[in-house]
């Protein structure tokens, strides 16, 4: 039935040629420079980045196919520059002996450090080896500059639910390496529910597939049901990578929802990260962290109304407690917003930052001892309760070279109209 019963289903159906090849129409239809580079056999060298299954292995492979190159893959997780020696060695004596290049193929090649991506150059350099790496972290952060001037990169996306369903039908149906023969039943809507579950993952869907008809043959039937799927798919998680690109994406969709005051896709994004695992005591520091960055004295409540959700959740724990943080999200969604407080703030850092050490003016200094006394601190400092409307206009509060400084600007929205119009009215009784 299947050339090698031993080997898992997704290496069985692994694409043979371009036309096999779902998905990834945005690199590898005609016209587009990966395509017309791998039907012409024009090697060159590149990085391949994309989340898990998406087939940046497989893409790899036929490329070195098409182009009658040897395919020499190795793992930056298990290998080092021992190996990387190696497969150079043995690039130069099929160079010498065959007369042909060399695809060598890096997987995880974000795994490697400096001095090991390091040594792949000058072999990329002379042409002895043609590279090609595979990662999910995002190149620009985890692949030296060196390497990367040297590689194009190419961006592969998560495969849609109807590319997961064609590569699931083909599974189903391909008597030579898939399951043809076996004659397994599937409802559409069961389709849909695995790749669904899959979340964009060719190489898990065709995994939950093999695990779903070996619960059916274990009831002496070959119809994967509705309930038979509800088995296979119970402890299936979503695509969520703590602390790599794709958890830092959805932070900053979350983040970006909130300040486009965006209630549904804040809440969608709040709920996405939550579903995949992330630290809920994360999400509440975030939370807080926005309603100061965005919201600020437009609305004060929002700062409350977030540590309050910090700390229902902190008590409350899961799931009770991720309800609170959604309520506080959308309130701060909801909310108006200003930046003024954020941009006043980094203003007035930057100045604390540059303007070295400036002395306290001698007015504002307290004098608790004679000397400080003698030396007139605090002399002509003036009371502003003593003062009509409780304001010593004219007064000067900063060092003398930043006297006039302005940081916050209040914006014409929420609370802050109206701190607007206060600071207004004290700016005329400083001009008497």
């Amino acid at each position: 039935m299947f050339d090698d019963l031993t080997k898992p289903l997704a290496d069985r159906m692994r694409p043979q040629s371009l036309d096999d090849y779902v998905g990834q129409q945005h690199i590898l239809k005609p016209g587009k420079p990966l395509y017309e580079a791998v039907v012409s056999g024009r090697l060159h060298s590149m990085i391949f980045w994309g989340p898990p299954g998406t087939g940046k292995t497989t893409l790899a492979r036929l490329i070195a196919l098409h182009s009658d190159a040897e395919f020499m893959p190795i793992s930056a997780v298990l290998s080092g520059v021992k190996e990387i020696r190696a497969a150079v060695s043995a690039a130069k004596k099929i160079q010498l002996e065959q007369h042909k290049r060399t695809i060598l193929f890096v997987d995880e090649v974000h795994r490697f450090n400096k001095s090991q991506q390091d040594a792949f150059l000058p072999h990329v350099e002379d042409g002895t080896v043609y590279f090609v790496g595979a990662t999910t972290e995002n190149p620009s952060f985890a692949l030296n500059n060196a390497l990367l001037s040297r590689a194009r990169v190419y961006v592969l996306n998560a495969l849609t639910s109807e590319d997961l369903q064609d590569v699931l039908n083909k599974a189903l149906t391909d008597s030579h390496k898939g399951l043809g023969s076996l004659g397994i039943e599937m409802a559409e809507d069961i389709k849909r529910q695995f790749a669904e579950a899959a979340d964009g993952d060719a190489r898990r869907l065709l995994n939950l597939l093999e695990i779903g008809v070996e619960l059916a043959a274990a009831k002496h039937s070959n119809i994967i049901n509705e309930a038979c799927a509800k088995e296979v798919l119970s402890g299936g998680v979503r695509r969520f990578d703590n602390q790599g690109e794709e958890f830092y994406n959805q932070i900053s969709a979350l983040h970006k929802s909130v300040r486009g005051s965006s209630p549904d896709a804040s809440l969608y994004w709040l709920c996405r990260m939550m579903d995949g695992g992330c630290d809920l005591a994360y999400l509440a520091r975030r939370v807080v962290r926005m309603a100061s960055e965005d919201i600020g004295n437009a609305d004060p409540r929002a700062l409350q109304i977030a540590i309050n959700a910090w700390e229902a959740q902190e008590r409350l724990g899961s799931p009770e407690g991720e309800l609170a943080l959604a309520q506080a999200i959308v309130y701060l969604a909801c909310a108006p917003k200003s930046n003024a407080v954020y941009k006043a703030y980094n203003a007035a850092m930057r100045d604390a930052r540059q303007s070295g050490s400036l002395g306290v003016p001698v007015h504002l200094r307290n004098a608790p001892t004679k000397l400080m006394k003698s030396l007139d601190y605090g002399k002509e400092y003036r009371y502003a309760h003593d003062e009509p409307e409780a304001y010593a206009a004219g007064e000067n509060y900063f060092p003398d070279q930043l006297i006039g400084t302005r940081y916050y600007q209040p914006v014409d929205r929420g609370l802050e109209i109206k701190i607007k119009e206060k600071l207004r009215h004290l700016q005329e009784l400083d001009k008497g």
